[in-house]
């Protein structure tokens, strides 16, 4: 009998390298999203993918090259430092250079598709939360799909949703929350100019952020006071909970696991559950957990209102180098910009209207709906105002209002079926 040319080597995720030909999983096939039983990693794409779904895997080797290739690989662990970060992998984007996004459709054209994929999350992060709650798994195959379109319209045209996004309800706001970090994580990570798949990885994972709050009582969940000690443990409790649920699914995602367990850690060493600091925080956490804060504070909770983009823009900016990565945090408020898609604002003329988006070239003076004249009276029709056109020049914006301010709710005018022009 012929001896084999070739022997199957262990490795775990973490040093998989493009060119590596993987012929064995640490779990079936036909539990992961690969098509094919064995393959050649050849993109970086395929690279998160290994990654996200297993933990180790065998590939093929040369029996004459196996010590060489062994010692290769002792070699590129020695020369990083064993983060948690970087044991699995998620220590930086894998996205070398930046991809610069320019929006293919205007705003109109995307909002139609924007709605459906703005409908179909909100439904699937409510489905998740009450689904947990009587014992029901996640559907990941699921999760995917409508996450595929979150992604796609984000690509096409980075305003919409995250206009949408604004549409907030106070007594569904763990759902909600969810799919709106979803949106914002995704859209971050474009304007990061991260590759689509790390963009799709991303949004799966602000999806599922808080899947552990499903454990958390609902007298605790929705508690319109100061919790206890004993309450606040239980509360702190649902990023080890979710990274647990996560972990159990046959199709689970590896980027999503370490989300759910590290998006509540800080840079400084003084978050939760285990005190990560800066270097052990995986890149994708830290991505997430700015989404996080910037939507739980421009929300309405049982324990407080809402504040404006610029308030929560503000917290962030303070809490760069101690809360949050410092340069993470800085890349988001270009991000978001001062007047983010969906705030209301008050003119300097009294007048009052809704922020669709701005120009790339001056954000300071972005399109805007007016829906109130100068006595706050309501406008009928709306007026749409570009700020940025030299017609517009004595225009100027005042103030940023919460939404709801003088009965104006951005939900209600989406839902009258709001149209802008090109």
């Amino acid at each position: 009998m012929r001896q084999s040319l070739f022997k199957e080597v262990m490795l775990p995720v973490s040093d998989l390298q493009l060119g590596m030909h993987v012929v064995k999983l640490d779990r079936p096939w036909e539990e992961t999203s690969f098509l094919i039983q064995g393959f050649i990693i050849q993109s970086n794409e395929e690279l998160v993918q290994i990654q996200s779904q297993c933990r180790t895997v065998y590939v093929q080797v040369r029996i004459t090259e196996v010590v060489k290739f062994q010692k290769s690989v002792a070699d590129r662990r020695s020369g990083r430092s064993a983060t948690d970060g970087e044991r699995r992998g998620y220590d930086k984007p894998l996205t070398e250079e930046k991809i610069t996004y320019i929006n293919q459709i205007n705003f109109n054209e995307a909002m139609g598709e924007g709605l459906m994929s703005f409908t179909s999350a909100r439904s699937l992060a409510a489905g998740i939360m009450d689904g947990l709650r009587i014992g029901q798994a996640i559907n990941m195959n699921r999760c995917r799909e409508v996450v595929e379109g979150v992604v796609g319209t984000i690509i096409k045209n980075q305003d919409v949703l995250r206009f949408l996004s604004q549409i907030k309800h106070k007594d569904e706001y763990t759902a909600e929350h969810s799919m709106n970090v979803c949106v914002l994580s995704a859209t971050f990570a474009r304007f990061l100019g991260l590759a689509e798949f790390e963009i799709r990885g991303i949004a799966i994972a602000g999806l599922l952020h808080d899947v552990g709050k499903a454990k958390v009582p609902l007298d605790i969940l929705n508690k319109p006071s100061r919790f206890n000690q004993d309450e606040a443990r239980i509360m702190s409790s649902h990023a080890r909970w979710g990274r647990d649920m996560l972990m159990s699914l046959p199709q689970g995602d590896r980027l999503a696991v370490d989300v759910a367990h590290s998006h509540h850690e800080r840079v400084d060493g003084k978050g939760y559950p285990r005190g990560l600091k800066a270097g052990q925080i995986p890149y994708y956490a830290k991505v997430v957990a700015i989404a996080d804060a910037y939507d739980a504070i421009t929300s309405n909770r049982v324990y407080g209102n809402a504040r404006t983009s610029y308030q929560a823009l503000s917290i962030i900016k303070a809490g760069a180098g101690t809360q949050f990565d410092t340069e993470l945090a800085g890349e988001f408020i270009k991000c978001i910009g001062l007047y983010s898609p969906g705030s209301l604002v008050e003119l300097t003329n009294g007048e009052v209207g809704v922020v669709l988006f701005a120009d790339s070239k001056n954000r300071l003076r972005p399109r805007i709906l007016l829906v109130r004249d100068e006595q706050k009276n309501v406008r009928f029709p709306e007026k749409l105002l570009n700020l940025n056109h030299p017609n517009n020049e004595s225009y100027a914006i005042l103030q940023e209002l919460p939404n709801g301010s003088y009965d104006i709710d951005v939900g209600e005018l989406v839902a009258k079926g709001l149209r802008i022009g090109s």
